[in-house]
Parts: structure tokens; C-alpha cells; sequence
């Protein structure tokens, strides 16, 4: 099957593609911050497996990590920085594009 004109997947920025960073990435940009609680919820994965892409999304800048204690507990949350909501915005945009051309919709 010949790619779309315009389209080329390898310009998909693999720093977000992953699906446990997508995931955690989209659910940071819509809700704002969110607790690893809630991020290991939506993601489906480990403990181990997030950390893992969580710290590669901060060393990255993508994401600011927020360490505080709740009634005596350790809780940790994440934020999108800019460079990250404008990360999605433009994995978003590519992804739109890609589907208006494959379905032949015209842009805009």
C-alpha cells in the first residue's frame, strides 16, 4: 500500500509514540496533573514500567515531577511543561493529518 502524500511516519516523534507514554502524556494534557495513581490507572502499566517512562519524559522536559506529603503520606504528581503540551499538540496534528489523508478529507 503507497504511504499518503505528505504523511511520513517517520516523523512521528518516538518520545511520546510509545503507547504507556501516549497514554500518560494525552491524560496530562486533558486533566492538568495527575498522581502516579492515577497515571498507573489510565496507562495499565507496572509500577516499574511507568517510573521508567515517566523519568524518561522528564529528562526529556516533558513533564515536572511535584513530591509533596497528604496527611502524612508521600504523594507524587505530574504536570506537562510547555515543551510537552506542545509536544502533544503537534503528535495530535500529525495523527489528524494522516487520517484526513488517508480518508481523502480535504485540510483544515
Amino acid at each position: 500500500m503507497p504511504e499518503a502524500p505528505g504523511f511520513d511516519p517517520g516523523q512521528l516523534d518516538r518520545l511520546i509514540h510509545a503507547p504507556v507514554r501516549l497514554a500518560a502524556v494525552s491524560a496530562l494534557y486533558s486533566g492538568g496533573e495527575e498522581t502516579f495513581a492515577a497515571l498507573k490507572k489510565v496507562t495499565g502499566a507496572t509500577d516499574g514500567n511507568l517510573t521508567a517512562h515517566l523519568q524518561v519524559l522528564e529528562q526529556h522536559g516533558v513533564l515536572k515531577v511535584r513530591k509533596r506529603f497528604v496527611e502524612r503520606r508521600p504523594c507524587t504528581s505530574y504536570r506537562l511543561t510547555d515543551k510537552g503540551r506542545a509536544l502533544f499538540r503537534d503528535y495530535v496534528e500529525m495523527m489528524a493529518r494522516m487520517v484526513r489523508e488517508h480518508s481523502g478529507e480535504a485540510p483544515g
